[in-house]
């Protein structure tokens, strides 16, 4: 592989299998695809695979940016030559393999519908990673003040990986979209700052936005397995460009709850386990509050300047990454102005929407394959829109699935105009009611939380955050005594819950630190049928789905810059953002909230005792601590929520 090939020649010479270029790209790839399919039936091999290899040329660059540096950029282009196409770009961290220019990728975007249509695609390994050059930085600081061509940042190599494209390539009609899921995600919507004017339309979806409230943290709280597993293999050093990548940590356990407490205090886990080798994971160590280090990668402040269409996409169900594309979408809309930009969430794990059916997450059932419909009647239109002027701009301003109705329903506004606000109190016998508190008396329910006996986040024996405990039965915590329960009475008429929700939370700990976790739960009706099949032999009746979740480390209550200690004993308010639900609880069912302050070890534990670095808390600081919450009408814990008026009123 040469240093920087020169691009596709003008005319190149094809194979007999390739000349068709008189007809229409349409045309064309449907029949070539049409025979490679046919074909694959017989012989079984990838049908996908086998119509881009025949369709599309690869060639291999080494793009330069400003600075300098050059990053490893495989491009596929279209055999036919009757039309120009526009350029699809993904910018990631993940490795734009296979490489060799003889070795072709098995699937070109994000669906089979654009190999199909034809575009021209272009993979990118980012600065630092695999083949490019330079030196990575885990979600890159964007450099506001651009001085000089040393101010690189992902929005800058972006444009200069554009700018390249555009001049070097051939049979492009001029246009450039972007998209990208999870980190690619991150590298999309960095990439339509200060937007390129070749770039014409976008698609950041489950994008990273910080990571202080994204993917590892959330209010503070560390999000255990899911940081440790990910920068167990993914943080390791690149002495050099490689087309290798890290192996998967082996805890030599299929039991995660054993494997992180026997791991004991945080700080523990580079000497026993990491051996030094991960920087990042010490960095994270070293930065426990929302500092600089954290501020610098916030990329929602960044978002201006913002000259394409942007469409950005998540999951209700995405345990890794629900917080960016919400506030990614709303800091688009707040800072440009007139620019086309919707929103699409479906009833999706993490990425789901890109593959499989999308029919059902764990035991929730959602009805028909969402996944597809998304791909066929969303995605593909808007790319083929903005890119290549085919069909209308039909898409809303949010095109959101109702779980629980099991509906795609559009909007001209996210949240809905239609929505009233409305709060759930806690109230006497685990009951929550719309009436607010009236007794004067100081009530309270509480329990003891012991750090050695953490609430599990699952009943599954897993080392990892599981895709499914976002819609997991919540039975096995209700009945812990370290857990608190309340729901509403049988619902009368169907309740449909729109936009943020927020838990004002007054509670007390007898230590001086806590956790607090709250949970909003969809209670199925003790008659509801078993699913169908049911290998796991799961009874719905009386399932409690798990519909929104949220932690908040207490010590950040007031402040994730400055944290502070608890009074003990003191009631205290405590604000948490669970963010937005699209969810309707069916008459009968019933709308219940969980509190409680381990939920391990999706969360690492608090020692329920004050240090100034949480991260590095000896083992003699995690104490046992009653917790109490308030109900009363001093003292009043609510959930603040939207609802929905029906649809025919």
């Amino acid at each position: 592989m040469s240093e920087t090939p020169l691009p596709p020649p003008q005319n190149p010479t094809l194979s007999s299998r390739h000349q068709l270029s008189s007809f229409p790209l349409g045309a064309l790839l449907a029949l070539l695809c049409v025979f490679t399919l046919n074909a694959a039936v017989a012989q079984q091999p990838d049908p996908e695979a086998d119509c881009v290899r025949t369709n599309y040329a690869k060639f291999e660059y080494m793009i330069p940016m400003r600075d300098g540096i050059k990053l490893f950029t495989c491009v596929y282009v279209p055999n036919d030559r009757s039309q120009t196409y526009p350029i699809l770009l993904t910018r990631t961290p993940y490795s734009c393999r296979p490489y060799g220019a003889d070795k072709y990728k098995d699937k070109l975007g994000p669906n089979i519908r654009f190999s199909k249509e034809g575009y021209i695609f272009a993979y990118q390994d980012v600065r630092g990673r695999f083949m490019s050059g330079g030196t990575f930085v885990d979600m890159t600081p964007h450099a506001a003040a651009k001085k000089g061509n040393q101010d690189i940042d992902e929005s800058t190599d972006t444009y200069d990986t554009i700018e390249w494209l555009i001049k070097n390539l051939e049979n492009h009609n001029g246009k450039v979209g972007q998209w990208g899921i999870s980190y690619p995600g991150f590298y999309t919507a960095a990439g339509m700052i200060d937007s390129h004017p070749a770039l014409k339309a976008v698609s950041p979806q489950a994008p990273i936005a910080d990571w202080f409230w994204d993917d590892f943290h959330h209010h503070g709280a560390l999000f255990l397995p899911h940081t440790f597993n990910f920068f167990s293999s993914f943080g390791k050093p690149r002495p050099k460009p490689t087309t290798e990548g890290g192996k998967a940590f082996e805890h030599k356990s299929p039991d995660g709850y054993r494997f992180f407490l026997d791991m004991g205090p945080l700080k523990n886990a580079d000497e026993t386990q990491l051996k030094g080798e991960v920087a990042f994971w010490n960095q994270i160590l070293e930065h426990p509050n929302y500092d600089s280090f954290w501020q610098s990668r916030n990329l929602l402040p960044h978002l201006k300047n913002v000259r394409c269409a942007v469409m950005t996409v998540g999951g209700w169900f995405d345990a890794e990454d629900l917080y960016g594309p919400l506030k990614i979408y709303r800091a688009v809309e707040k800072n440009n102005p007139g620019v086309f930009n919707v929103l699409v969430m479906g009833p999706w794990s993490h990425g789901e929407w890109g593959r499989g059916t999308g029919e059902s997450l764990g035991n929730a059932k959602f009805g028909f394959k969402t996944s597809e419909f998304y791909r066929e009647n969303i995605e593909f239109p808007f790319f083929n829109y903005y890119l290549k002027g085919k069909g209308q701009s039909t898409l809303p301003e949010a095109y959101v699935f109702e779980t629980g109705a099991n509906r795609w329903r559009t909007f001209d506004h996210w949240p809905p105009k239609a929505t009233e606000q409305k709060n759930l109190f806690l109230a006497a016998s685990g009951l929550l009611s719309f009436d607010s508190p009236r007794n004067g008396e100081e009530l309270f329910d509480e329990y003891i939380s012991d750090p050695a006996k953490p609430v599990p986040f699952t009943e599954d024996i897993a080392n990892g955050m599981t895709r499914e405990y976002m819609t997991d039965d919540q039975r096995f915590a209700a009945r812990r005594p370290d857990v608190l329960v309340y729901q509403t009475e049988a619902l009368e008429k169907d309740l449909t819950l729109a936009g943020p929700i927020e838990m004002a939370l007054w509670a007390s700990t007898s230590g001086t630190d806590s956790d607090w976790i709250v949970k909003v739960i969809d209670v199925l009706p003790g008659t509801t049928q078993d699913n169908d099949p049911n290998p796991r032999k799961v009874h719905m009746g009386d399932y409690q789905m798990m519909i929104r979740s949220e932690v908040i480390r207490g010590r950040f209550r007031n402040s994730y810059e400055h944290p502070e200690p608890f009074e003990p004993n003191k009631p205290t308010k405590i604000s948490l953002e669970l963010l937005d639900v699209f969810h309707t609880f069916k008459k009968d069912h019933r709308l219940m909230v969980q509190i409680q302050s381990t939920w391990f070890p999706l969360t690492d534990r608090n020692p329920q005792k004050f240090v100034p670095n949480i991260y590095k808390a000896e083992k003699d600081d995690f104490i046992k601590a009653t917790q109490r919450v308030f109900r009363s009408k001093e003292h009043p814990t609510h959930l603040k929520v939207g609802i929905l008026k029906p649809i025919d009123q």
